[in-house]
């Protein structure tokens, strides 16, 4: 299933790259529903590109269709990402901790300019093999994805905010 992501962040692209490589905000993220852990594995940075490795675990409901399929309690994975520090863009993959024969995801994230501020992009796709409910619990974890990014990036310009 593929899935994109638009959102709207009151701060300048280089401001909100940087948050998303700094632990801090990091740990923040791992407070957040639906998705949390933020448990971060590797932060590597040179001047031109970055690393990051960050296992989290999905936390939102999941209805008996999806749990006949998926034990929540395992539905943990690393984001592996690279990051391309002069393109604002980062290439993402989910790599699950359990089911890695049931689950699978990329994605690429960037961050433009969008007037004052940015616009901070997340596109990609989630596949689920399973049989008969593979897409149906593809969706509900591609919506709490997209959930998850949105409420990322409110957490992202209220952080940004009180550190001035």
């Amino acid at each position: 299933m593929d899935f994109s992501v638009a959102v709207p962040i009151a701060h300048p692209p280089a401001v909100v790259q940087d948050a998303f490589l700094d632990r801090d905000f990091l740990a923040v993220t791992g407070t957040l529903p639906k998705i949390g852990g933020a448990e971060v594995l590797e932060l590597t940075r040179t001047d031109t590109t970055a690393r990051l490795r960050v296992r989290y675990r999905f936390t939102a409901p999941l209805n008996k269709a999806v749990t006949r399929v998926i034990d929540p309690q395992k539905l943990t994975w690393v984001d592996d990402a690279a990051f391309d520090l002069a393109a604002m863009r980062a290439e993402h993959v989910m790599q699950p901790d359990n089911y890695a024969d049931r689950l699978e995801s990329s994605y690429v994230s960037t961050v433009t300019a969008d007037g004052d501020g940015s616009l901070w992009t997340v596109s990609g796709s989630l596949v689920v093999h399973a049989a008969l409910v593979g897409g149906k619990v593809a969706g509900v974890i591609v919506d709490g994805l997209k959930e998850h990014a949105v409420t990322q990036g409110q957490v992202l310009d209220e952080w940004l905010a009180r550190r001035g």
